[in-house]
């Protein structure tokens, strides 16, 4: 098949890796195309660029993976990169005759509101808190109103290597432990990875939406006392976290692992564990 993802930074680098060695052809789009894979045919495009040029879409292009990366975490570059670009999209794909049978957003379960450490799947409404997660809303909106065949991908708390936030605050004695339960979702950067390329390859039609979490929502200071405890730290203080601060919630994987899907990490355990250990390399 032939695949081409927007916005190639480290989760859709890795993925498009994967579609390579499955022996998809890749075509990436981004701003630096240097710092591309040589297995990918790259094309260089900003795409919160209104401006930019798009090249034109290969019209076999079979499935279209969109994971763009904000440059900024503001309401207007969200909107340029994920709102503006996804209805350029669509307008490309229209004006060079493609019809992918797939095309996949990946999204964030940031779209959701507290739910007072209850239980939230693909069936519950979105309640984003936050001006960026309410563009991430519209921009799902916008996917399903404009684009044929469209999966949404909302993923949460992505972590792996290179992405050692938690482990430098227990390390440097930043980290505070919330003063009452706070469930905390997470996904390895190789599953959500895993997770697209799944996905947009299998032979069922797939569902519309899925929650690409892991197997076990955990509380944020069980988290905190394994890490500090595989570190050698001392376990965190007592104290207010941008965490605790957000909505308390436990995202189902269900719908995922219904279509066959598995988990290498199925856990923070196994996950954080391969860090520790220095596993992988996070995609510039």
């Amino acid at each position: 098949m032939k695949i081409l993802i927007l916005g190639a930074g480290d989760l859709g680098t890795e993925a498009g890796l994967r579609f390579v060695a499955a022996g998809h052809q890749v075509t990436a789009w981004r701003r630096r195309t240097e710092l591309l894979p040589a297995t990918f045919a790259a094309q260089r495009v900003d795409l919160g660029d209104p401006a930019a040029d798009w090249p034109r879409i290969d019209a076999e292009t079979d499935t279209v993976v969109f994971t763009p990366a904000a440059p900024e975490r503001s309401e207007s570059a969200y909107r340029r990169t994920y709102l503006q670009a996804v209805r350029r999209l669509a307008q490309t794909l229209v004006r060079d005759g493609v019809a992918p049978r797939r095309v996949l957003l990946v999204s964030s379960t940031a779209v959701y509101g507290d739910a007072g450490g209850g239980w939230i799947s693909e069936g519950d409404p979105v309640s984003p808190q936050t001006p960026t997660a309410k563009i991430l809303a519209e921009t799902e909106t916008l996917v399903r109103e404009t684009l044929n065949h469209a999966v949404v991908l909302r993923l949460s708390g992505i972590y792996g290597p290179g992405r050692n936030h938690l482990v430098n605050q227990l390390k440097n004695g930043t980290a505070r432990r919330p003063e009452r339960t706070t469930w905390t979702n997470r996904i390895h950067r190789d599953d959500a990875a895993a997770a697209i390329v799944h996905l947009c390859t299998m032979d069922a039609a797939p569902e519309p939406l899925y929650l690409g979490v892991d197997h076990e929502p955990a509380d944020l200071a069980e988290v905190q006392g394994f890490l500090a405890e595989q570190l050698g730290v001392a376990a965190p203080m007592p104290g207010e976290t941008a965490v605790s601060r957000g909505g308390d919630r436990r995202l189902s994987n269900a719908r995922l692992l219904s279509t066959g899907f598995t988990f290498t990490f199925p856990s923070y355990r196994e996950g954080y564990a391969s860090v520790l250990a220095g596993d992988g390399v996070r995609h510039p």
